[in-house]
């Protein structure tokens, strides 16, 4: 199993460097972050100072989306950082949900995610691809390569992201939400001629080491708050007895809205409906033993990759503790 680092980029940026240079030093091969320009510092500068204080590190957004940015400028911006730094890129891609609400806009369509995806990934690897009706190539392109994993929850998403995509993020690390999903993801895939196993399979969560349970939740209970917001629009659009497994939207009932302002903070009040047994399922929580056994679960199941969610009030310590205690004993899946 892979390791991802998720971060904000808070400023001072520099912080957000020393913290992915560390992730590398203890045996993280994936440096991701937050891609919402308003909330947070342009990501896209700081991959740059990054992947020039790495040596492998593959960095990308933990997602964009295909409205923030015209495609011909999200495929070249990967473009150029693939060309300074060796291909060290990848394309985490959405609708949209920080970026595009907190300025009034509603996340993209599936039918426009998925022409982004074709599109950024043909011009990030130098073919020509049609943009606003004309056929646009970006000329300096040589022996580029851009994978593009789709994060998704709902039925049709999960299809896009078997039918398309080189890659699936899943935001929970709920082993029963986690075995729907990748079971969607790879019968689409299937169903689509494509090889089930070829698409890599990134669950990402929170983690927090420690052994001070109830002190964890309050800090990690932002992150129910977040996916709920996916989970509303699920349940807005297929009802609260669709196909969506119940394990995934019970939990939304008491919600009353959300502040962007809080985004992905702890004690962020917005989260206040999400109880104890969410933050336990959906994170990773406890000492260090018990992160193992919940990866080999998810290992077990397919998952490829686990990206850290690493927004609480012991970063350093969590980071040190998967360095030391948690990378390493985790099974490769059978």
């Amino acid at each position: 199993m892979d390791f991802g680092l998720v971060l904000q980029t808070d400023p001072p940026a520099r912080d957000v460097v020393r913290l992915m240079v560390e992730a590398e030093e203890r045996g993280f091969g994936y440096g991701w972050t937050f891609d919402s320009c308003v909330l947070w510092q342009e990501p896209f500068v700081i991959y740059s100072q990054i992947l020039a204080a790495t040596r492998d590190l593959v960095v990308g957004p933990m997602v964009t989306n295909p409205s923030t940015r015209d495609w011909s400028v999200t495929a070249s911006l990967f473009a150029t950082l693939n060309d300074m730094f060796g291909n060290r890129t990848v394309c985490g891609i959405g609708r949209g949900d920080s970026a595009r609400r907190v300025i009034g806009q509603k996340p993209a369509s599936l039918a426009v995610l998925a022409d982004s995806m074709h599109v950024i990934r043909e011009l990030a690897e130098g073919r020509e691809a049609v943009l606003h009706g004309a056929p646009v190539r970006i000329p300096w392109v040589r022996d580029g390569r851009l994978e593009m994993w789709m994060a998704a929850y709902g039925p049709k998403a999960l299809k896009l992201v078997g039918e398309q995509a080189d890659g699936f993020i899943l935001q929970t690390a709920d082993p029963a939400i986690a075995k729907w999903t990748i079971e969607a993801v790879r019968s689409a895939a299937a169903a689509a001629g494509r090889d089930p196993g070829g698409i890599t399979i990134c669950v990402a969560a929170p983690a927090y080491v420690g052994d001070d349970l109830a002190h964890q939740r309050d800090q990690l209970r932002w992150f129910g708050g977040m996916v709920g917001n996916h989970v509303a629009d699920l349940v807005a659009r297929y009802g609260d007895s669709g196909p969506v497994p119940k394990e995934l939207t019970d939990y939304i009932r008491g919600r009353e809205g959300y502040d962007y302002a809080h985004h992905g903070k702890a004690g962020n009040r917005s989260t206040d409906f999400v109880p104890d047994e969410i933050v336990d399922r959906f994170c990773l929580l406890g000492p260090a033993s018990a992160h193992v056994d919940r990866l080999a679960e998810l290992a077990s199941l397919g998952v490829d990759q686990f990206a850290v969610y690493l927004m609480h009030d012991d970063r350093e310590a969590t980071l040190r503790a998967y360095g030391e205690q948690v990378i390493g004993k985790v099974a490769q899946p059978v």
